[in-house]
């Protein structure tokens, strides 16, 4: 635990927790380690950090300045870095539920020094559809501690009143961060770069908490402490909460394989690497590995300090690193990472590293920290530079102010996702200002709007009743939001933001030359579709997928593509995405023309005829696509939601559940018999963002020929692992034979879904203690294109089932009049 850490933890209501935990003597040392034991008391000189020089990292010492002495005793190790946690709905169900039996307050509580309620935050990191129920409930708190006056009054609001738009435990909330001194987090000399253990600290405070509203208000505090102090490091800070270190569409990403990194620990605690491979393989974790190899040496010339703009500096040159002796280059940049690394440092640089913390913290949360942090602290510097009186400001305004906050920044950010433009932007102009200083940029990609399955025709006739609609066909192929920049340029980003232009040369060559007069600029949604350049006939995705990834020459295809567009974001300067569907499609029509075979206007009709309706799915089935995709034609463009105004209508329907699944492989079983020297069967799980977890879903075993199934063990070899990752959720009873790293994506098809006492997919969000299973699945295809993350969430699993449901209900209601729709 590093001397930031009990400031943190304590100061935000809770204690810090340990996890005494040792490992192996192999990290043993006769000396006393330069970390304090897990639980040990911090001297009053560990509270306030020493005096932090900035060094970058290009100043740190090599790895031969470390000594490392001969094995005795176990030494304490690090807390591993890990959390078992319960899932935050679960968890946020059990508070209310105590809070219901719990003697009941007038009033909201302040600060208490431990046992804070999970209440609704403002500027819920929810995914939509996720209600969080205890909004209207009132919670406990203990007695409130003495504290230094905020800068401005605050009126309590009363606990019994609901104000419109933001929930209790909102209100709670802007009462605690109004009491924050935040002076007393800051544990370093005034204009000093932010030290790394103040961010490594933060971190383990918010591994330690299972509720959103806790690690919001550990993470608002760190940041506050930031602004405050060295506002220059929030990006940095921004940038390593996230993990990341540029935007999306830069290409610059983190995640070591592990044998570099095994190399780089080996050479800086001059371990074996066969030991520390073996450590890892006992308990999952290399960043607790890291942390208590680290943290049982003593260095003869202590190097400085990292720091965090230090840190994230090196981690964008190991990124950055590539061609002849890259991996030596990034071996040696860890190394003197992991020499400098002090206390808890080591892990998180090691899990950083990885490419995953799993500590937790879900990027809408740090959107939602961030916003408040700074209005917190705008609010804090408008009233100390202000000699007038301020009338009082009540929890329920500065709730409401948070709230209003906070949704501006996610605005801004979503459609134009990039940290080095939002940050900046809120430190000069603040929250109510953002939206107008950062906005939609040609060249930034945003995430696609998506959109939610359904059951049938009858099923949106339903949900569009009263609205005016148009149906699309939806084509078998690749996301491509298309930027035509001025001057020329033409970018082709997928839908996670990755770089595409050099996968389809073909269609960036084809766009300047078919753009209309007087366009400039143009940013275009659609889909790219393998096509038979002879007949116009469109090709199965899998025919597409056999593309080269990168750096395809014209003279090198093989395999002829075609463009259908369906939608315009921006156009000369103006950006389009707040407007209608209707106007957006003028525009798309108006910025483009068709070229035959190459570029199209996606396949669209606009009636509430059911027959007619139905006659144009079975047309888009025969015409190659997957089906319809239904829009209302009043709606903005909503970047990165997956929207109740787009509904999925897939020809999967009439056999099943109204969608297919993206799942990931993370176990399998050897085969037997005709399928010995060949995985037989997989277990298959899904990606809970907001648990940071992979939940199973089912085993597959069946629907395999020979072919496939040698194809599918060969590609997942190396993605081999010894052991469970402990971010697996999976049923006991249903243990595989072999464990695979979270990397491939398939696409399966269901006869139906229940619910199931071994799968935990959705666990606690349709049956309190049982998770959500697929019946009969089917391997469609390899999602190429999608990465571990972005499979089927729990959510849209909950969703599908009671559609299911519904629609089996209704099934048995209609049975027998006669009526086919």
């Amino acid at each position: 635990m590093g001397p930031h850490h009990r400031d943190i933890a304590s100061f935000f209501g809770g204690r810090p927790k340990t996890n005494p935990a040792t490992l192996p003597s192999m990290f043993a040392s006769k000396s006393k380690s330069t970390v304090a034991a897990a639980g040990a008391p911090i001297k009053p000189e560990d509270v306030v950090a020493p005096k932090v020089e900035e060094t970058g990292h290009e100043a740190l010492t090599t790895a031969n300045e470390v000594k490392s002495e001969a094995p005795e005793t176990a030494a304490p190790a690090q807390p591993q870095l890990k959390r078992l946690r319960k899932g935050r709905k679960k968890a946020n169900e059990e508070d209310a539920a105590a809070s219901v039996s719990a003697e009941a307050r007038p009033t909201v509580a302040s600060p208490a020094a431990s046992g804070l309620s999970d209440a609704s935050s403002s500027g819920s990191d929810l995914p939509e559809g996720y209600e969080d129920e205890d909004d209207d409930i009132e919670t406990t708190t203990s007695p409130s501690t003495s504290k230094k006056p905020s800068s401005a009054p605050l009126q309590r609001a009363s606990a019994q009143t609901k104000v419109e738009g933001v929930g209790l435990g909102a209100i709670k909330a802007a009462a605690e961060h109004a009491d924050v001194d935040v002076s007393k987090l800051v544990t370093w000399p005034a204009g000093a770069p932010v030290p790394f253990g103040f961010l490594a600290d933060t971190f383990e405070a918010i591994a330690e908490e299972s509720k959103r509203l806790q690690i919001t208000r550990i993470l608002v505090g760190a940041m506050r402490a930031v602004v405050a102090s060295a506002p220059a490091d929030l990006l940095p800070l921004v940038y390593l909460c996230c993990n990341r270190v540029a935007p999306a569409h830069e290409g610059l990403e983190l995640g070591i394989g592990d044998a570099t990194l095994v190399k780089a620990l080996a050479q800086v605690t001059g371990k074996k690497e066969s030991a520390i491979r073996a450590e890892y393989a006992r308990c999952g974790d290399l960043g607790a590995v890291a942390a208590a190899a680290r943290g049982t040496q003593r260095t003869m010339f202590p190097p400085p300090r990292l720091t965090v703009r230090g840190v994230f500096q090196a981690f964008r040159d190991i990124a950055a690193a590539e061609g002849a002796g890259s991996q030596e280059k990034k071996k040696g940049l860890i190394v003197k990472l992991l020499v400098a690394a002090r206390d808890n440092e080591a892990g998180y640089v090691m899990r950083a590293l990885q490419g995953k913390l799993r500590i937790g913290l879900a990027e809408q949360t740090v959107l939602v920290s961030l916003a408040h942090a700074v209005e917190l602290s705008r609010e804090k510097d408008a009233v100390s530079n202000d000699n007038t009186t301020h009338p009082p400001l009540t929890t329920e305004s500065l709730a409401n102010r948070l709230e209003e906050a906070a949704q501006r920044v996610k605005t801004a950010y979503s459609r134009c996702p990039s940290y080095d433009e939002l940050v900046p932007a809120l430190l000069a102009h603040g929250c109510s200002e953002i939206t107008a200083h950062v906005r939609f940029t040609p060249g930034v990609p945003v995430k696609p709007m998506l959109a939610k399955p359904t059951n049938g025709v009858s099923e949106v006739l339903d949900k569009f009743s009263d609205q005016a609609f148009t149906c699309e066909f939806k084509y078998d192929g690749e996301r491509a939001q298309v930027h035509v920049l001025e001057g020329g340029a033409v970018r082709i980003y997928s839908r996670n933001s990755e770089d595409n232009t050099g996968k389809y040369p073909d269609v960036a060559a084809l766009l300047p030359r078919q753009l209309a007069p007087g366009v400039a600029s143009v940013v275009l949604d659609a889909e790219v579709v393998a096509v038979d350049r002879g007949s116009g006939r469109i090709l199965p995705f899998q025919i597409l997928s056999t593309r080269a990834r990168k750096d395809v020459t014209l003279d090198s295809i093989k395999v002829a593509v075609c463009l259908y567009v369906f939608d315009c974001l921006f156009l000369n300067g103006e950006e389009l995405a707040g407007r209608p569907l209707t106007a957006r499609r003028e525009a798309m029509r108006a910025a483009v023309r068709e070229a035959p075979g190459e570029l199209l206007f996606a396949e669209a009709k606009t009636s509430t005829d059911v027959e007619e309706l139905s006659r144009f799915l079975d047309e888009a089935v025969e015409a190659g696509t997957e089906g319809l995709i239904v829009k209302t034609l009043k709606d903005t463009y909503e970047p990165s939601r997956r929207s109740s105004h787009w509904l999925k209508l897939k020809k999967d329907y009439l056999e099943g559940v109204g969608d297919t699944f993206d799942v990931v492989p993370i176990g399998a079983w050897f085969g037997r018999g005709k399928r010995t020297g060949v995985y037989g069967s997989y277990l298959l799980a899904i990606y809970d963002p907001e648990n940071e977890q992979y939940q199973t879903i089912c085993k597959i075993g069946t629907g395999f020929s020979e072919e496939l199934l040698k194809d599918l063990a060969d590609s997942l070899r190396e993605s081999v692992i010894p052991g469970p990752r402990k971010y697996y959720r999976w049923g006991e009873t249903l243990t595989p034979d072999i464990w695979f790293e979270p990397k491939a994506v398939w696409e399966i098809k269901a006869a139906d879904l229940s619910v199931s006492p071994v799968h935990k997919a959705a666990e606690g969000l349709v049956d309190a203690s049982k998770g959500i299973s697929i019946r009969f699945p089917r391997l469609v295809r390899v999602r190429d294109d999608k990465g571990p993350e972005d499979t089927t969430g729990p959510e849209q699993v909950a969703d599908m089932y009671r559609s299911q449901a519904v629609l089996q209900q209704a099934n048995k209601a209609s049975a027998g009049d006669g009526d086919e729709y």
